[in-house]
């Protein structure tokens, strides 16, 4: 099925610059997909690069479009403790040394061993759970560019007495390096299991939150990132993230 999107913002905005603040796609691949002819608005074909999209009409990429956004690589990854997301320091060892053949499941052929495959998102060498490491630019904007507003949710056991009182703080009220954190939605799950859902990614936050309110972070478990969910994946194995779970994210 072809990626449809339906703008709807008050003024009219050139088609090139939407699809970029949106996160689809760059200002210069939208134009390539204007120039092929393969963006069309209300099921009519788009030529001019100059278009304007106005509130309330439809964008169609057709699938040779979609097929072209989607000629990156993303990859969806069950990252056990003791792997670094990425670029890793002496002695520690990366998690892209897991994309191997005998970790696959499903579909798909391992990456060469020196693809570029940056993660989109952090995940410390103390945590687990779901990882994304991608080439494909579209969705790390969608994931981690400026405007995007996807949540991520983890399981975390701590040590300590849990208190309505911390819970409170931890859900609003802290800062990090001078700034106010957004809002996270923390539910306790089981006396020393809670739920973290953020829409932000400081290095180690959840960590340095619950430190703020006199807890230890004993097991860190990240399972979903906006719409995809680790699932019932592996640990340590990988899979390819699917057409459907890379438009989601797309649309957010």
């Amino acid at each position: 099925m072809a990626f449809t999107r339906t703008y709807e913002g008050a003024e009219p905005v050139r088609i090139n610059k939407w699809l970029g603040q949106t996160g689809v796609c760059s200002r210069r691949e939208a134009e390539g997909l204007i120039a092929e002819g393969l963006v069309s608005i209300d099921g009519e074909v788009v030529r001019d690069a100059g278009r304007k999209i106005e509130p309330g009409q439809t964008l169609s990429l057709n699938d040779k479009g979609e097929a072209a956004l989607a000629a990156g690589v993303a990859i969806l990854l069950h990252k056990p403790v003791g792997y670094v997301s990425g670029q890793p320091e002496p002695g520690k060892v990366p998690a892209v040394r897991l994309l191997t053949a005998a970790n696959k499941v499903g579909e798909g052929e391992a990456p060469a061993r020196d693809a570029s495959l940056p993660p989109v998102g952090r995940l410390d060498e103390d945590s687990r759970g779901l990882l994304l490491l991608s080439s494909d630019g579209v969705v790390a904007k969608a994931v981690i560019g400026p405007q995007s507003d996807l949540d991520k949710e983890y399981l975390v056991r701590v040590a300590g007495a849990v208190t309505e009182a911390k819970l409170t703080k931890l859900r609003h009220g802290l800062e990090l390096d001078g700034r106010q954190l957004k809002p996270a939605r923390v539910t306790q799950m089981e006396p020393q299991r809670l739920r973290f859902i953020l829409r932000e990614g400081r290095n180690r936050q959840i960590r340095r939150m619950c430190e703020l309110v006199g807890l230890e972070v004993v097991d860190l478990y990240r399972i979903r990132i906006g719409p995809v969910k680790l699932g019932d994946l592996p640990e340590g194995k990988w899979r390819m993230l699917t057409a459907d779970q890379r438009a989601a994210l797309l649309k957010g």
